[in-house]
């Protein structure tokens, strides 16, 4: 793994010191034609998320040391989020609990990064997510979110830039 790579993801990328897979994590990225202070406030401000990701609503704004709700209309129940840190208009880290053995923890990690490129014209959005086991489960976990978070993005980008709500329809 390069070390390009390695900073993207933050930290060891699920290795050991002896480069061997100790869990599983993904970065997914995009870009969106927004200063940064706005893409950031579209994930924190429960308002704004809840219009084009928690299509049944976002409650709690992320804030370091919160415990928020997220809930979609497409898949049941609520989710309680915790917030473990929010510097805007920079990075949000959540911690959310996983499935049954997916995460070894018991949650997983998930880390938004804000970028402003294009002399602030642009923001460079970075969803990383970890501590997926190395199981069946882990994996199809882990393979499930990474497909939820590029959701996500583009849901996000084309609200953002276009008022359109991407999500709707789309799960169910």
């Amino acid at each position: 793994m390069s070390d390009d790579t390695r900073s993207s993801v933050g930290g060891d990328g699920g290795a050991s010191e002896s480069g061997a897979l100790t869990a599983l994590r993904f970065t997914v990225s995009g870009f969106i034609s927004k200063p940064v202070r706005e893409v950031y406030e579209a994930v924190a401000d429960p308002r704004v998320l809840s219009e084009y990701f928690t299509t049944g609503g976002a409650k709690g704004r992320l804030e370091t040391g919160a415990e928020v709700q997220w809930d979609f209309a497409d898949f049941p129940g609520a989710f309680p989020v915790n917030v473990v840190e929010a510097v805007s208009p920079s990075r949000i880290v959540v911690r959310w609990d996983a499935e049954d053995d997916s995460a070894g923890q018991g949650f997983t990690t998930t880390t938004f990064e804000f970028d402003p490129v294009d002399d602030g014209a642009r923001t460079r959005v970075r969803i990383s997510e970890s501590a997926w086991s190395l199981t069946d489960s882990g994996a199809k976990a882990a393979f499930g979110n990474s497909m939820g978070w590029t959701g996500m993005l583009a849901a996000m980008k084309v609200w953002l830039e276009h008022g359109v709500r991407l999500r709707e329809g789309f799960y169910k």
